[in-house]
Parts: structure tokens; sequence; C-alpha cells
């Protein structure tokens, strides 16, 4: 697994920005957390964000939707397939293996964000499939009630995302960045069940977890993250192995 991802999110504090070191793949605001394809780090997220005076507008977003749920209710997203499609097309790889169920809510910073993805209970991280380029300049903006990939400091982003629970325009892409390589890239937002993020952010934290200081104290479980509207797809048949004569 790679070395520890900074996660995905410059922790600000004050006026300045702090990067914090995080387990392996791609976790959000303030920190990011994914077990990463072995040898990536990714980058932290601001632990606060300025307030900002006026909310940049959600446009519609058109897309596959996904249903999240946890332990302590359930959450459904509305990608954005056009402006996030590298993004999206990832998160709805790893939905279809499987690879988010029994993982949990590894990092809760109240009044910021709640970031998931690649960790367990047990603090064991899920190795992913080859990471995604940063699209973080697709015009979308980190405010409240937006999901968004948590990255590397190589800008690319693997299972990991978190939910805006404020507006964190300090996630965005900057307009004097020309390029593509700043900013987290937001590819979805909460159409049903945003309180429920909100109660998960009101947790007690404690330190078992790749973020110290930001993990439940009693696990947040994500019991199933599923496509709406597509069946299940049957799990992969275990390969049996020949006995010996």
């Amino acid at each position: 697994m790679r070395s520890l991802i900074f996660t995905a999110f410059l922790f600000l504090a004050a006026t300045g920005a702090q990067a914090q070191d995080v387990p392996a793949t791609a976790p959000p605001p303030g920190s990011e957390t994914t077990p990463a394809p072995a040898d990536s780090a990714a980058a932290p997220i601001p632990d606060a964000a300025p307030a900002e005076a006026a909310q940049p507008v959600i446009p519609p977003m058109t897309g596959p939707q996904i249903l999240i749920s946890t332990s302590m209710g359930d959450i459904t997203l509305q990608l954005d397939a056009e402006r996030a499609p590298k993004s999206v097309a990832s998160v709805l790889r790893y939905v279809r293996d499987r690879h988010y169920n029994g993982t949990v809510v590894y990092r809760v910073v109240k009044g910021f964000i709640i970031q998931m993805g690649s960790w367990d209970a047990d603090v064991k991280g899920r190795p992913g499939h080859a990471p995604t380029p940063l699209e973080a300049n697709n015009g979308l903006s980190n405010v409240r009630g937006t999901v968004a990939l948590a990255r590397g400091e190589d800008l690319m982003a693997s299972a990991d995302f978190f939910i805006n629970l404020a507006d964190n325009s300090a996630l965005d892409h900057k307009a004097e960045d020309t390029g593509n390589t700043t900013g987290f890239t937001v590819f979805g937002q909460v159409i049903s069940g945003l309180d429920v993020a909100d109660a998960i952010s009101n947790v007690a934290v404690g330190d078992k977890g790749p973020m110290p200081g930001q993990a439940p104290v009693d696990p947040v479980l994500i019991k199933k993250v599923s496509i709406v509207g597509e069946p299940d797809r049957p799990a992969p048949k275990a390969s049996a192995k020949k006995k010996k004569k």
C-alpha cells in the first residue's frame, strides 16, 4: 500500500494552509484515506474553510444515482457524469466491485466534511484500481451537499470521497490555475439524506482510524453502496482449488 496519502484537503488553519499525512488513497477535505494502489500519497484537505459571502448555485446534474446505506441511515447521491465523466466512471466501478461494502466513515470533521471510501473498522485499507486524473476544473464548487473525490499529491484520485457539510470553496479549482492542478473534483451531490450526513458529523471521535482525532469512536458502517435502479451483480465465485491425488 502506498505511503500515507495526504488527505486531499489542504488543512487551512486561520489564513494559512497546512498539509497532513494520511493513509494511502484518495481522502477528502482535510484528509484523504484510501488504501490506494500501492504507492500513492494523498494530500490532506483543509480542516476548516473560510466562510464565503455568496454560495455558488449547484447546477442540475445528469447521471446515475447511488445509494449509500450506513448504520445511521441512507444517503442518496446524484452523480454528474457530464462534468466529471472519469470520476463518475471510477466511482461506479468501485460500487459494482463492492469495494465500499463493509467499510466505514473514517473521517469526521463537524461543520466541514465526512469522508469514506477504503478503510474498515479495524483500520485496514482496501487497494483500488488505477487512479483517475483530477477533474476539478469542471465548473462545480465544493458547496454544502456536494460530494468530491479525495486525491493525492500526484493529483490522482482513487475510491475515497467526502461529503461537504459547509460551503468549502477553499477546496475548489483556483481561477488563476490555467491548468488542472488545484482543487478537489466535485462529482455529485446529496439529494436525500443530508440530515444523516449531519448526524454522522456529530458523533464522538477518537484516534482509531487513518486520521487520528477524526475517527468515529463507534464505527459508522457503510453496509452497502448500490446504483439506484441497477440490479446487483452476482458476487464473484471463489476459484475452486484442485485437490492433489
